[in-house]
């Protein structure tokens, strides 16, 4: 049995990239592999034939990968960050009181 030899690919000032994987996305995939091992373990304390829990884990894993690869190429490094952040910006100020601008006339 050979050993195997993975590149990850970072260059100056650029983010860690692993078999086409960006940045924090790596650690959501390895969250999730955690997760399935978790979850395995709880279905196999429980009784759950172990063969249907392979089946159940199986097709977890494949939609695990299969949607951090789609959230990594469609957002990228930063991208789901900002697109998070950016939902938590209010479209627009609403002041129910004149108090607010009564105070500023005040100050002058």
């Amino acid at each position: 049995m050979s050993n195997s030899i993975y590149r990850i690919n970072k260059g100056i000032n650029k983010s860690i990239e692993f078999k086409g994987l960006k940045a924090q996305y790596i650690w959501y995939l390895g969250a999730g592999v955690l997760a399935l091992l978790v979850s395995f373990a709880i279905l196999f304390i429980l009784g759950v034939h172990p063969f249907v829990c392979l089946i159940i884990i199986a097709i977890s894993g494949s939609l695990l990968v299969i949607k951090v690869y789609q959230l990594s190429h469609r957002y990228g490094e930063h991208g789901m960050m900002k697109k998070l952040a950016h939902r938590q910006i209010p479209h627009a100020i609403r002041i129910k009181s004149r108090g607010v601008y009564q105070k500023l006339k005040s100050k002058k």
